[in-house]
């Protein structure tokens, strides 16, 4: 048996088997991962349908600005289930929400609030004026200002590719009419319409129209595609359908 001292004075040694306790805890935790029939919350609509969808374009570059400003290092997107923490920001999350996130944004500080459910808690008009100067509505906020999403004109000639990027790690976008059609019956027609990747310049620019949050219908702003994902976080899932001990088999 190895004393305890040579481990530690053997540089080549100590790597070695913290290199073999890492494998092992790691295989632990993972392999378990791959024989458990529920790791993810099957959570349906009303009418049958997966509640949990992609994002639409808009979002989708949404969220690459969310993490293109560094917000995920102030902010969590991980409701933990604790009493304190669904008192103040909601259920629980749960990892159907999190399943088509590449990466998940849950975060690990929380210098600001969580905002896993922050999606329909204020106007579109209350977060221009948060993005674009936090304590005009904060006043003891400490977050920076953001007035250049307001005036950055949005980029979005590549989203197509971004979504077929995203359509190979196993987020159903649709391509092809078979896919389209098994969208339909995933999520519904009039949502599979938005994830449908040959309409999707189409469909983002018909979502920024509508919302006109910088109040220019004719120009999309990188603030317009921030709201937009900022407006869907922790709207997907109606929790009042839900019995309150529905998903705790799955922790």
């Amino acid at each position: 048996m190895f004393k305890h001292e040579s481990i530690e004075t053997n540089t080549g040694l100590l790597i070695v088997l913290t290199l073999v306790a890492i494998g092992i805890g790691g295989l632990v935790e993972i392999v378990p991962l791959f024989y458990i029939d529920g790791t993810v919350e099957e959570v349906k609509t009303a009418d049958g349908k997966d509640a949990v969808r992609p994002y639409t374009p808009l979002e989708l570059r949404g969220r690459d600005i969310y993490i293109k400003e560094g917000c995920y290092n102030c902010h969590s997107q991980m409701i933990r289930p604790f009493r304190d923490e669904a008192l103040r920001y909601g259920h629980y999350s749960l990892a159907a929400e999190s399943q088509y996130d590449h990466p998940f944004q849950w975060g690990s500080k929380r210098t600001g609030p969580d905002l896993a459910r922050v999606g329909g808690k204020y106007s579109n008009g209350w977060h221009v004026k948060h993005l674009v100067k936090p304590t005009a509505v904060v006043p003891t906020s400490i977050m920076p200002n953001y007035p250049w999403l307001l005036e950055n004109k949005l980029s979005f000639g590549d989203i197509k590719e971004r979504m077929l990027a995203l359509k190979q790690v196993g987020v159903p976008y649709s391509f092809t009419q078979i896919e389209f059609d098994a969208n339909v019956e995933k999520f519904g027609e009039k949502v599979a319409k938005t994830l449908d990747i040959n309409k999707a310049d189409e469909n983002l620019m018909a979502q920024a129209k509508k919302m006109n949050t910088d109040g220019d219908a004719a120009r999309i702003t990188e603030m317009e595609a921030l709201v937009a994902y900022l407006q869907v976080l922790g709207t997907m899932i109606d929790f009042k359908q839900h019995d309150e001990h529905e998903f705790i088999q799955f922790r």
